[in-house]
């Protein structure tokens, strides 16, 4: 059976030159967008993280007030926040439009 032996591994055509330099370009230029969409990533993350920081902070400073309220009542003072909210003399901002916002800023 005299026939020519094949080499194992080396099944298909041979890529030509052109079909290497196409598959580099395609290659950069995936690692390019892939690059790109890393950095959308990133900056969203860090927008995130800052809006997250933010309200930590809100949050801190609400808990000190609330802190200051419980020691004052400790020492038998009233806060005078505290007395408006029992008296419900709070000062009310001028309406401008219904009342409904006024009454979802009360439940904030």
């Amino acid at each position: 059976m005299g026939g020519k032996v094949k080499k194992p591994g080396k099944r298909g055509r041979k890529p030509a030159k052109i079909d290497l330099k196409a598959k580099l370009e395609r290659s950069r230029q995936s690692a390019r967008e892939c690059r790109a969409r890393k950095k959308l990533r990133y900056q969203y993350l860090e927008e995130l993280v800052s809006s997250k920081e933010r309200a930590i902070c809100a949050l801190r400073e609400e808990l000190e007030m609330y802190k200051q309220w419980c020691t004052a009542m400790d020492q038998g003072k009233i806060p005078s926040e505290i007395k408006a909210l029992l008296t419900g003399d709070e000062q009310k901002p001028p309406q401008s439009s219904s009342t409904k916002s006024s009454k979802n800023s009360n439940q904030s």
